[in-house]
C-alpha cells in the first residue's frame, strides 16, 4: 500500500513539473533576430501561442512603447493574416539620420484573414523596427490576444527585476550595447548578401538556443522520472528486506 502511495505521489509530482513547464513558456513573447542594439534597427519576432483547448486566436494587438517612440516600423507578410500599423503625431519630433520625424507607430494589429492560431499551435509575427533608443536597456510591448469566442487575454503586466513573473507578463525586448555603425541585427540594406548572412547567423543562434532549451527540459523531466523510479524501488526493497521482526514470524 505504501509503495502504491509513493509511486502515485511521484507520478503526480512529475506531471505537475511537466504541466508547469509548459505554462511558463505559453505567454506572448518577443525575441530579436540576432541582436537588438541600442541606437540601431532590429528584426524581431512576436511569438503568439494558443493557450485554449476550445478556441482559436483570431487577433493580436501589440502596443509600442510611447516613452520610446519608433519612427520606422514595418511588418512581414503572414499568410492568412492582415497587418495594420497605427501611427500618431509626436508631442516632441525626433531627429533620425538628420531627418525630422513628426509621427511614430503606436500599435500593430494582426487580424485573421483565412487563418487562425488553433489549439496546440503558435504563430510568429515578424517586425522590422527602429531606431532603437539609447537610453534604456529594454522595451516593453503590451499585447492583447483575442480568441474566436470573444475572450481577450491582456498581456500587459510589466515584469520587475527580482520579482516573480506576473501571471500575464508583457513581451519584453532586451537591448544590447550600441554598435559603432548603430545597426542592430537584421539592419542591413534589403537584398544584400550581408543581410542574408546576418539573418542566417541569427536563425542558427535562435535554433541552437531553442534546441538547448528543449534538451534541458527533456533531461529535467527524465531526471525526475529516474528519481521517482528510484524512490519507488527503494521503498519496495525496504518492504521485502527481512527485518528484526521477521525472525519470530519465521520460527513461529
Amino acid at each position: 500500500m505504501n509503495v502504491s502511495r509513493a509511486a502515485l505521489a511521484c507520478g503526480v509530482a512529475v506531471s505537475s513539473v511537466v504541466l508547469l513547464s509548459g505554462t511558463a513558456f505559453a505567454h506572448v513573447s518577443v525575441q530579436p533576430q540576432g541582436e537588438a542594439a541600442k541606437g540601431g534597427y532590429a528584426t524581431v519576432h512576436f511569438k503568439v501561442p494558443n493557450e485554449r483547448d476550445n478556441a482559436s486566436t483570431v487577433k493580436v494587438e501589440v502596443t509600442l512603447p510611447a516613452e520610446h517612440p519608433l519612427a520606422s516600423v514595418s511588418t512581414q507578410p503572414v499568410p492568412g493574416w492582415k497587418a495594420a500599423v497605427t501611427k500618431a503625431k509626436l508631442a516632441k519630433p525626433l531627429q533620425v539620420h538628420g531627418k525630422r520625424i513628426t509621427e511614430a507607430a503606436t500599435r500593430i494589429t494582426w487580424t485573421a484573414d483565412g487563418s487562425k492560431i488553433a489549439p496546440g499551435q503558435f504563430q510568429q509575427f515578424t517586425v522590422s523596427l527602429g531606431q532603437l533608443p539609447e537610453n534604456t536597456d529594454r522595451l516593453v510591448f503590451k499585447a492583447l490576444q483575442t480568441y474566436d469566442n470573444n475572450e481577450v487575454v491582456r498581456w500587459i503586466e510589466e515584469p520587475k527585476d527580482g520579482a516573480p513573473e506576473p501571471e500575464t507578463p508583457a513581451p519584453v525586448l532586451k537591448l544590447s550595447a550600441a554598435t559603432e555603425d548603430h545597426h542592430g541585427g537584421g539592419a542591413a540594406t534589403a537584398g544584400t548578401g550581408d543581410e542574408d548572412k546576418e539573418q542566417g547567423h541569427g536563425t542558427e543562434e535562435k535554433a541552437a538556443a531553442d534546441s538547448t532549451d528543449t534538451t534541458a527540459r527533456v533531461l529535467g523531466v527524465v531526471g525526475i522520472l529516474v528519481g521517482a523510479a528510484g524512490v519507488a524501488f527503494g521503498v519496495l526493497a525496504g518492504r521485502r528486506r527481512p527485518g528484526a521482526s521477521d525472525g519470530p514470524r519465521a520460527s513461529a
